[in-house]
């Protein structure tokens, strides 16, 4: 292995570029040598924007045959995840995939046992364990400051989450459910808090309330039809909720990227075909008498998770937007509020932090913490969870795992 690594990235949207892409390009130990992505206008647009001469490739199978690599990130659709990486670690290379690990845990299954057969490290980008936050509650708990813990919530408003009814998130075929695209963060949070009690059966309801076609944000107006898109919306002055694309974002996604692919990423959220939710609540029970839920909300403007923590000794109450830490003890005494101090980087230095952690691993100077079988874990949760809403019952884990 040279000194500096050589990183290909999978995927060039949101993540790829914005997130991982730029996170390498800022370091002088790493090399993006390739990009592979199977739309050429979103391909070229990424190298332009993060201002590199990387090589171009249009698939797997290609990069392979011309690259020696130490590692790939995979940024693709959640529904990709599993052939990009199999794919991935066939060819040799070292694996993070941006989580989840796949859409179902039958797929995470087999490429637990393909990182095995092919000896190649396999990560997960959970990346809310590399908050500072998240960080000290565990620290709390693990230290018996809370004593035990027997009941946990996490409230997540998400304002940013509405835009995925836009894009290819609304999709379950794409995402497997959103109970597994976006709760699979905050189920591995609850595992990794609670020490990965064995989940036992998982209830949940979900729905969409409101971003459907009869809650449009503005009154109609004779012979002008809204959408389809927020860049070509003639109401789109008029719309709260207007997703307009601009600047690099249209290089990514403006018309001539679709022309290629047919990929619009800003259809309008009220009219767009969609078969995930907008909100929904979920719960699981794990041994030990230890109940979770988890709220999800993608309407209103509040960004925020909101963690209540319960143990026998005291109550944790975190906000990781305001970034504090508040402990109750149980029989009173000093109320204390911590205020964590985070680091520059995206969601909080989480990022940046996560990547760290996988160029250790490639460097043999750490082991894998968010591994495959944690993200094998979460992403069942997540499916027994999309179960749940769709079939009205209760989901043993055991039917999964």
């Amino acid at each position: 292995m040279s000194d500096k690594l050589k990183i290909a990235i999978i995927g060039t949207g949101s993540r790829g570029v914005s997130c991982f892409g730029q996170i390498i390009t800022a370091r002088n130990d790493i090399d993006l040598v390739a990009l592979c992505d199977v739309n050429p206008v979103r391909l070229r647009a990424a190298a332009e924007i993060l201002k590199v001469n990387a090589n171009l490739y249009s698939s797997i199978e290609e990069m392979a045959a011309n690259e020696t690599l130490d590692g790939v990130i995979i940024t693709t659709p959640d529904c990709e995840h599993y052939s990009c990486a199999k794919r991935a670690m066939l060819a040799g290379w070292n694996v993070l995939i941006d989580k989840p690990l796949a859409t179902n845990a039958k797929d995470g299954k087999e490429l637990i046992e393909l990182s095995k057969t092919t000896g190649k490290a396999l990560m997960i980008g959970f990346n809310l364990r590399h908050s500072e936050v998240l960080k000290r509650l565990k620290s709390f708990i693990d230290d018996g400051t809370l004593g035990k813990v027997f009941i946990a919530e996490n409230r997540e408003f998400y304002d940013g989450g509405r835009t995925y009814m836009s894009r290819w998130n609304r999709s379950f075929a794409k995402t497997g459910g959103l109970w597994i695209h976006k709760a699979s963060h905050d189920f591995d949070i609850f595992n990794w808090l609670l020490g990965f009690p064995k989940p036992l059966r998982v209830s949940s309801f979900a729905s969409v309330n409101v971003l459907d076609k009869d809650h449009l944000p503005f009154e109609l107006e004779e012979g002008k039809t809204p959408g389809p898109d927020c860049n070509h919306c003639p109401y789109a002055d008029k719309c709260k909720d207007k997703y307009v694309l601009e600047g690099d974002s249209l290089k990514l996604w403006g018309d001539e990227a679709v022309a290629q692919d047919g990929y619009v990423k800003n259809l309008c959220m009220y009219l767009s075909d969609k078969d995930n939710h907008d909100n929904g609540l979920a719960m699981v029970e794990y041994e030990g008498n230890i109940k979770v839920a988890l709220f999800e909300s993608f309407i209103g403007s509040k960004n925020d998770r909101i963690y209540t923590i319960g143990g026998d000794k005291a109550v944790a109450e975190v906000s990781l937007t305001n970034c504090t830490i508040t402990i109750t003890p149980r029989w009173g005494g000093e109320i204390v509020t911590y205020n964590v101090q985070i680091p520059a980087g995206g969601h909080g230095g989480a990022d940046p932090s996560l990547f760290e952690s996988f160029c250790k691993v490639i460097r043999g100077e750490a082991e894998v913490t968010s591994s495959a079988e944690h993200g094998l874990l979460s992403t069942a949760l997540g499916q027994a969870a999309e179960i749940s809403r769709r079939e009205h019952r209760m989901v043993e884990m055991s039917e999964l795992l």
